[in-house]
């Protein structure tokens, strides 16, 4: 915020210099960014002013900061209107507002007759003070009171309004518009515009239009004085990528009831500086908030979170320079703060002890040289990720982080099923405007340039949200990731799914995690749905060459992807203790022979239900598929240990269990026993 210090010096009741102002203002939160001699007797301040403090952006608000650090008032601008002789506003001019929602309030008056020209030399000094060329007369008003009040005003000529009306509504997609500094644009719907009968005349809270503005051979003109919510304007200025001073200060929020101020300030000037008869009244379309917000601070509280002393008297005083009519409650030691209509970002206790930090000198906070620190036990979900990270870099895989957009073409077949994509309406993103829908896409990208770097034998994981959209709603969920090379992917799998297996082992306390075959996606050449508790959670497969082709790969990959947050929810688990057995097991391999398409999952699922009284453990051995076994069938291998907790156990105990589980893998398979 660039400041004169001759123009900041007529709001105050005694003058101040430039160097307590760098000094007042650094100290109250306000660093100078530069200084600059302006003439002979004027100097320029730029004021860093935080996001949070709107108010400050304008030489008022300086002042306002200026009288609470040093004691001084504030002298406010003479704001009162020229007579009004001329006839009433409303037969002059319609004003419609369409989108409160987005414009709460907009205000208009009429003053006819005026004479546009130069300006007097003393409003030039102040414009030119601050790097502002004069333009005309009434076009330098609206600029003056805008760095004076903080208050945007524009002013429209009356007669290149069509149907004497002004329409604020949102824009019709496709709209065209041309702006005060010659730049064209094509407006997107819901953008927030200013119309007359026809056509857009200003972007609202941005910039005027080209046809509608002031110029030598103006007589009448319409003087908008409004608020426009930050969001609208934030978004419609960056998507046009058009920046000005009224959308700066619109962006940060504007005092609802500087809006009448700003519009009676500038219209006396007018008159003053270009003449013309002001109509009488004013239409407003809106509404300002009916009461002040109260906000109530805790002596007590004050001092504990500050480290300080101070006495209620003392922060009343601070609370009286801030303009916040304090009122002590001596019994519960608690004041009552009035929050200014300026003051948009006070609103809770804390916003008050801040403030009152700022003003009683943040140079005497006392800084303690130790730190106590309570030892607390890691919270489980953390304790969970770090044992996910721990199984999975035993086993191999680094760890990636990656960007979470994607390129439509890369990231709409990984959209599940039944949902859409999220896409964002941004330009900064026009070649990757998707929020990724799974974190394979990445994964993949990632190998590529792997690929390219000549990287082989590569092993990668992440965990990280998704994004997509279903009924309207988004949708987002934390996932894992991975992707492993694959020169023989039966292997790989088998190796993965061991990975898996054991990161459920280590997150749930078992082996919890089934599979169940599933090759109608198109991502995956042979793939399966990974299970835990029945429940679908992830997918697991051998990447399809479509896959492989869509992102450059020459290299056979499989990825996994599952739902993180049921494992990581299911940790702490608790774990069973047994006591070893005193007596020895046995162990029993068979080979079955089974159609083709039978899973190992299948077998297992069987041998589950037959429940084998004896059966301790079963493990997988090998899959084998050839001669003498007929095409359209392969032979399964596995092993089951078997043991009596009260005994040695006998081959006769073992025989007719595993007899008795051959019939049934015969009656529901389909299953031989391999000779």
């Amino acid at each position: 915020m660039k400041t004169s210090l001759q123009w900041l010096n007529q709001y105050l009741s005694e003058p101040v210099d430039a160097d307590l102002v760098e000094r007042l203002m650094t100290d109250q939160g306000f660093p100078i960014e530069a200084r600059e001699k302006v003439g002979t007797s004027d100097e320029m301040l730029d004021v860093e002013v935080t996001s949070n403090r709107g108010d400050c952006l304008s030489h008022l608000g300086v002042a306002r900061e200026i009288a609470a650090g040093t004691g001084r008032t504030v002298v406010k601008p003479d704001c009162t209107l020229p007579a009004q002789a001329g006839p009433e506003v409303g037969s002059l001019l319609t004003v419609t507002n369409e989108a409160p929602d987005v414009c709460p309030l907009y205000t208009a008056r009429v003053i006819r007759g005026v004479k546009i020209g130069p300006s007097p030399a003393w409003l030039v000094a102040r414009l030119e003070a601050i790097g502002l060329r004069s333009v005309n007369n009434v076009v330098d008003v609206t600029n003056f009171v805008l760095f004076e009040s903080g208050q945007p005003l524009h002013a429209f000529d009356m007669a290149r309004l069509a149907g004497g009306k002004i329409v604020v509504r949102k824009a019709i997609a496709g709209e065209t518009f041309e702006a005060i500094d010659g730049s064209k644009h094509k407006l997107k719907a819901g953008m927030l515009v200013i119309a007359d009968a026809q056509s857009p005349s200003a972007i609202a809270g941005v910039m005027g239009g080209k046809h509608s503005e002031v110029t030598d051979s103006t007589r009448d003109i319409v003087l908008e004085s409004a608020i426009f919510t930050p969001m609208a304007v934030r978004q419609t200025s960056r998507a046009l990528k058009l920046m000005s001073d009224s959308s700066h200060r619109f962006e940060r929020g504007v005092d609802p009831l500087g809006v009448e101020l700003a519009s009676r300030r500038a219209a006396r000037l007018i008159i003053e500086l270009a003449g013309g008869e002001l109509a009488s009244g004013v239409i407003i379309a809106g509404s300002v908030p009916a009461s002040a917000t109260v906000v109530n601070l805790r002596v007590q509280r004050c001092n504990d979170l500050l480290g300080l002393s101070l006495s209620a008297a003392r922060i009343v005083e601070i609370f009286e320079r801030l303009g916040m009519a304090p009122k002590l409650d001596a019994a519960t030691q608690t004041i009552a703060c009035t929050i200014p209509s300026h003051r948009l970002d006070l609103y809770r206790e804390v916003d008050l002890i801040e403030e009152v930090a700022r003003l009683a000198g943040l140079d005497g906070i006392p800084v303690n040289d130790r730190i106590h620190i309570q030892a607390r036990a890691p919270q489980n979900h953390v304790v969970a990720r770090r044992k996910l990270d721990h199984v999975l870099t035993a086993a191999g895989y680094y760890e990636t982080i990656n960007f979470s957009f994607l390129a439509p073409a890369q990231g709409k077949p990984f959209v599940p099923a039944g949902q859409e994509a999220l896409m964002i309406d941004d330009d900064r993103r026009k070649t990757e405007p998707m929020l990724r829908p799974s974190i394979l896409p990445s994964l993949l990208i990632c190998r590529k340039a792997n690929q390219d770097v000549g990287n082989q034998d590569i092993r990668l994981y992440e965990v990280a949200s998704t994004w997509s959209k279903a009924g309207g709603q988004t949708i987002e969920k934390r996932r894992l990731g991975l992707l492993a090379d694959a020169a023989k992917p039966q292997d790989a799998l088998r190796q993965l799914r061991g990975v898996l297996n054991e990161l459920a082992t280590q997150l749930t306390g078992e082996a919890s995690l089934t599979l169940e075959v599933d090759n109608n996606s198109a991502i995956y050449q042979a793939g399966a749905r990974v299970l835990y508790k029945g429940q679908a959670i992830g997918t697991l497969g051998v990447a399809s060459s479509r896959t492989l082709d869509l992102f450059g790969l020459q290299t056979q990959v499989i990825l996994a992807e599952l739902d993180v947050e049921p494992l990581i929810a299911a940790y702490p688990f608790n774990r069973t203790v047994e006591q070893l057995s005193r007596f020895p097991g046995t162990w029993r391999d068979l080979s079955v022979i089974v159609e083709e398409a039978t899973p190992w999952s299948a077998i297992e699922s069987q041998i589950r239900l037959a429940q084998l009284p004896m059966l301790e453990t079963l493990e997988f051995l090998t899959t084998y598929r050839g001669k003498p076994i007929s095409a359209g069938r392969k032979s399964v291998s596995f092993r089951m240990a078997f043991r009596d907790p009260n005994g040695t156990l006998r081959h006769e105990q073992v025989e007719p269990q595993v007899n008795a589980l051959i019939e049934r893998l015969k009656t529901s398979l389909n299953a031989e026993l391999r000779s």
